[in-house]
């Protein structure tokens, strides 16, 4: 398989699992198309927005007509992972791919805008348009000037030097992850917080997590408390507003389950009297990406190795 034909199909399965309507996202592709085509200096625009609607997911370097037949996958990859890649290859080890779970370069640079996804997610749970589109809108503005300041092509400088083949992808394999949880949580109805915990710990990504420290934790709420409304934050690039958490109490939302919050989206959830599962951040992004390496090993069989936090698991 070749790198482009791996990429287009993370973008693929990145779309048919998106919770927003196909025909948006054609839209979003329509818009990119006319603004590229009235702009002057074409050079510095990114013209993979124009075919792919995540801003987060690129291939940082390599040719795109490389025949990939072996993968090093992780959830972070930086210089040092990068280093140790070349390190292998020196030793023999054919690896023609690295994919990193998180962005990096120009990926990172812009990833906020897929933020975009979780209007849609709130819309879902009963927010009106204009009050989630207002408060993501603060809340982009906020992780654009975060990100701003960062590095952003280090690592990707560093396999250029080694001529190493670096693709990222984020969204899709978090879109992949919300989808999957979303539908064995419908399937199976959940009464309490501990039956939430029970079907996580089912799931090969957290099992193994737990084995390190690191299960799904119920941190607000107890193993007894009902759910009725479950709200799932996996997807959208990174945590959304914090002022969203009383319009979704107020929506009937009772238990969000995350990856992972921060301390004040906790205590804010806190204040609402929201039940709070931390599923365990790096085994759900794995969880993710094993799912969009089911979709490619479909196509054509891969060796797959592991590092920087990274499990291969096979669903079906």
């Amino acid at each position: 398989m070749k790198l482009k034909e791996i990429y287009q199909k993370i973008i693929e399965e990145g779309i048919k699992a998106d919770i927003r309507k196909e025909e948006e996202i054609k839209l979003i592709l329509k818009e990119q198309k006319k603004i590229y085509e009235n702009i002057k200096d074409k050079e510095t625009f990114d013209t993979d927005s124009l075919f792919n609607p995540f801003s987060d997911t690129r291939v940082l370097y390599g040719d795109l007509n490389s025949e990939i037949k072996s993968i090093i996958v992780g959830i972070d990859v930086d210089v040092a992972e990068i280093l140790f890649v070349d390190m292998l290859k020196k030793s023999n080890t054919d690896i023609d791919l690295v994919i990193s779970h998180h962005p990096a370069g120009k990926a990172y640079a812009n990833f906020y805008e897929v933020m975009d996804i979780q209007i849609d997610m709130l819309i879902k749970e009963g927010i009106s348009v204009s009050v989630a589109e207002s408060l993501l809108s603060e809340r982009k503005a906020e992780i654009e000037r975060k990100v701003s300041a960062a590095n952003h092509n280090r690592v990707v400088d560093i396999a250029k030097w080694l001529k190493i083949n670096f693709l990222c992808a984020h969204t899709p394999a978090d879109n992949l992850a919300y989808r999957y949880i979303k539908n064995i949580i419908e399937k199976r109805k959940p009464y309490k917080l501990k039956d939430i915990i029970d079907i996580l710990l089912e799931i090969p990504e957290y099992k193994y997590a737990s084995t390190y420290n690191n299960p799904p934790k119920i941190v607000l709420g107890n193993k007894d408390s009902k759910v009725s409304k479950i709200h799932i934050e996996f997807t959208g690039g990174t945590e959304g507003p914090i002022d969203i958490y009383k319009k979704l109490a107020d929506s009937g939302v009772d238990t969000i389950i995350a990856m992972h919050q921060s301390e004040e989206h906790f205590k804010r959830c806190k204040e609402e009297r929201i039940n709070v599962i931390f599923a365990s951040h790096i085994a759900s992004d794995t969880l993710g990406v094993n799912l969009l390496l089911d979709v490619l090993e479909k196509k054509e069989k891969l060796k797959i190795y592991e590092f920087s936090g990274f499990r291969r698991f096979r669903h079906n």
